[in-house]
């Protein structure tokens, strides 16, 4: 892992606009979680949750998370999920639809048609491929897994509406199309991921 320091130099001579946001922020918490995370994190529960967080705000999105781990005393886990009837997950506050995503993804992680723990082995595009056999997983969702899980640092979500927003505001592009971000994101390889996160600070997102 490179250091932030050397980082920031990076986009300094690839794309200095983006460099001006970066002076703006301290990414040495996100860069201390992230290697905290590698060693403890379960990806089932972050999975759970960012399935959970789809179209929320934070604020509810985290109210909801609270209450579903609030459920399970011994841990979320895919054999304590498949125990619950539907209705107990619809009465947290889950939509039918996320009740049967989370309910999907415990019984693949169960019947090992997804091995979670594998993907820290897998390239970019095949953890891609593996997360979207979960219902509901769609590619914004496996690419956020990807940065903010796994945290691989040239991953950039086209279908990312705060990404567009970003862009529009730190480059002056009304309704860029993803030809106009191509053109500027290929100088930041191999560290989209950073410029991605300058982008949703931008806006302060995320």
């Amino acid at each position: 892992m490179k250091d932030y320091n050397y980082i920031k130099q990076f986009f300094k001579q690839a794309d200095n606009k983006i460099y001006i946001v970066m002076e703006t922020l301290d990414f040495s918490k996100w860069l201390e979680e992230r290697e905290v995370n590698k060693q403890h994190e379960d990806y089932f529960v972050a999975l759970c949750r960012e399935i959970i967080s789809q179209q929320l705000s934070g604020k509810a999105a985290n109210a909801i998370i609270k209450r579903f781990e609030d459920l399970f005393d011994g841990g979320v886990n895919p054999d304590a999920i498949l125990k619950l009837e539907a209705q107990q997950l619809r009465d947290i506050g889950m939509s039918w639809a996320k009740t049967k995503y989370v309910q999907d993804l415990a019984k693949k992680v169960k019947d090992n048609v997804i091995d979670l723990m594998s993907l820290e082995q897998f390239d970019d595009d095949a953890v891609v491929e593996e997360l979207t056999k979960v219902k509901g997983v769609g590619p914004w969702t496996a690419e956020m897994f990807l940065i903010f899980h796994l945290h691989r640092e040239d991953v950039f979500s086209f279908g990312d509406l705060g990404l567009k927003k970003g862009f529009t505001k730190v480059y002056g592009v009304e309704n860029p199309t993803q030809q106009n971000i191509e053109t500027v994101i290929k100088n930041w390889k191999p560290y989209r991921s950073y410029g991605s996160i300058a982008l949703w600070h931008s806006l302060d997102n995320r």
